[in-house]
């Protein structure tokens, strides 16, 4: 009998990435809109600024920019959590990043699911960040045994997902056979449910605590809330939404518009007001909105250095505004963005000389053709053109942001204050491991490239 080889975990990531989006693509039409809007935004900058396309190519960057998402799932309980976690790592995915979201009123905290290496991120940089709720912060106890009763009851993995997962654990991972019915198994988490499983009063009085509190606790399953494509000019595509039927949110997230871009700028369609049964309706239906559509430009990944000056401009930003941006203050919004940000360097060399961001180090068509050079130093190879410098794309996320996104999906009426906030501890012990510091992550990749640059120069 021919044993099967296992199938690579980047390449089963990539296949549950496809799947995903075709799934809510059909799920939520408007999505689709979104995608068409996004890559014709692509090409087009593609076609008018040959800088970028030129970049994007030597990085490898242009393969995956087309396939390029991120999803965001919000989970009830540490099995739930946990679970995932092991779900995960069936397709290469593991937990970078933690993130508490209670300083802007949305009680979760949370991490990203994604690949760490940069050979990973090249065959698919698919992601989802994924919240746990805290419930611990329903001030009602009478409101918080009844979330968690509903919870316990609930199973959000097909039992065949569970098995592959073991089996994959077992055997060290999945055949072509078993990595195509465990896409399928685990897609099934993700998927809508048309109906609740509480009723209607049920379902407000969850809702007047925390209209999130609702989405994670009345459902059958978490549902994907949203997919992100990437696009290179978000301002473009803002401005275009409502030519294509689409209402986009007042603000980008994230830094303002720059020509070094840094970080991640994010923005997003309103949530979808969505028909649904609660176990207590017959002909009568409620509604409910969760999911939205976001789209995403990434940027330089920042230093410790790069990330405290960028804290303390938005910061600053958001102290002199007074407010939550929102429809009313998005123009003094953007523009105190601006103005703060003017000190922020806005050019690659700017960025690598003061050490705010990291890159990657590639050997020039001129450094390729020379061969050894004998030692020399990185800084060196560079000014002679034998090497470049390209920053790394950031991989992860902005709490500020992500709140953000949530909160003009769940509505203003949504906001709260918690006196209790950030708890990692409490966080890790659910998802039963430790997170990933991303920064980690960015010096490694950096490093690598160096060391690979100067052992070709000095043969």
């Amino acid at each position: 009998m021919t044993v099967q080889p296992f199938v690579s975990p980047d390449l089963i990531r990539q296949r549950f990435s496809k799947a995903m989006s075709d799934m809510y693509r059909e799920e939520v039409p408007l999505y689709g809109a979104l995608m068409e809007l996004v890559e014709q935004t692509n090409r087009e900058v593609l076609a008018r600024q040959p800088d970028i396309a030129r970049q994007l190519d030597s990085t490898g960057e242009i393969q995956r920019l087309d396939m390029e998402r991120h999803g965001a799932i919000r989970v009830g309980t540490a099995t739930e959590l946990a679970t995932l976690a092991r779900l995960f790592a069936v397709m290469g995915m593991q937990p970078v990043g933690y993130y508490d979201l209670t300083p802007a009123g949305v009680p979760v905290h949370s991490t990203a699911f994604r690949a760490v290496h940069e050979e990973a991120l090249q065959v698919s940089p698919f992601r989802v960040f994924t919240s746990l709720l805290r419930l611990e912060l329903i001030e009602d106890p009478e409101l918080r045994d009844f979330a968690e009763s509903v919870l316990a009851q609930r199973s959000i993995f097909t039992a065949e997902a569970l098995r592959l997962i073991a089996q994959a654990e077992t055997a060290g991972g999945l055949n072509e056979s078993e990595a195509e019915a465990f896409v399928l198994q685990a897609l099934e988490t993700f998927r809508w449910h048309h109906s609740a499983t509480v009723t209607a009063a049920q379902y407000q009085t969850l809702s007047a605590q925390h209209r999130l509190i609702a989405d994670v606790v009345a459902f059958k399953g978490p549902h994907i809330n949203h997919l992100t494509p990437r696009t290179l000019d978000i301002d473009r595509v803002q401005e275009q939404m409502p030519a294509h039927g689409i209402t986009p949110k007042a603000v980008i997230e994230g830094p303002p518009r720059r020509q070094c871009p840094i970080l991640l700028r994010q923005t997003s369609f309103k949530a979808l007001d969505e028909p649904i049964a609660f176990t207590d309706q017959n002909q009568t239906r409620g509604s409910h909105s969760a999911r939205f559509g976001e789209i995403e430009q990434r940027g330089a990944a920042l230093t410790p250095k790069g990330r405290a000056l960028y804290d303390r401009l938005l910061n600053a930003a958001r102290d002199e505004l007074g407010d939550f941006p929102n429809e009313a203050n998005a123009a003094r919004y953007n523009a105190l963005m601006a103005q703060h940000f003017g000190e922020f360097p806005d050019s690659v060399e700017g960025i690598r000389e003061q050490g705010l961001a990291y890159f990657r180090y590639f050997a020039t068509e001129k450094g390729l053709a020379a061969g050894g050079l004998g030692q020399s130093s990185l800084e060196d190879l560079l000014r002679d053109g034998y090497v470049k410098a390209e920053p790394l794309v950031y991989e992860d996320f902005l709490p500020v942001s992500a709140a953000g996104i949530f909160q003009s999906n769940l509505g203003d009426a949504a906001q709260a204050h918690y006196g209790e906030h950030s708890n990692r501890q409490a966080f890790e012990l659910a998802l039963e491991r430790a997170t990933i510091d991303e920064l980690g992550l960015y010096a490694a990749t950096q490093q690598r490239s160096i060391d690979e640059c100067l052992s070709r120069f000095a043969r």
